[in-house]
């Protein structure tokens, strides 16, 4: 017999080639799929979040005080965010 992968003349008993390693046949079991993981969709959105509350914060700290409008845009940013965030760790479980 030959192998499929070097083509060097192997035993008709052996189960792999002495020579690359191959096996003679295919597996009887297949590896388990590994599905990709969602961490960076995560990541992506906590770093969101701390960089509008940093913002938010690094505003608030201001002697002078911001719009009204200004305010609340970054708390209903803020609040959605971690509404979002909650959202998608709630999902993955």
């Amino acid at each position: 017999m030959t192998c499929r992968h070097c083509g060097t003349e192997i035993a008709d008993k052996a189960i792999i080639c002495y020579r690359c390693g191959a096996g003679t046949s295919d597996p009887v079991r297949q590896p388990a799929a590994v599905r990709p993981r969602g961490r960076r969709v995560l990541s992506a959105a906590g770093l969101v979040l701390l960089v509008l509350l940093g913002l938010f914060l690094g505003y608030a700290g201001r002697t002078t005080p911001l719009p009204d409008g200004v305010r609340l845009g970054a708390i209903f940013a803020i609040v959605i965010s971690i509404v979002l965030l909650g959202v998608r760790l709630i999902r993955r479980r």
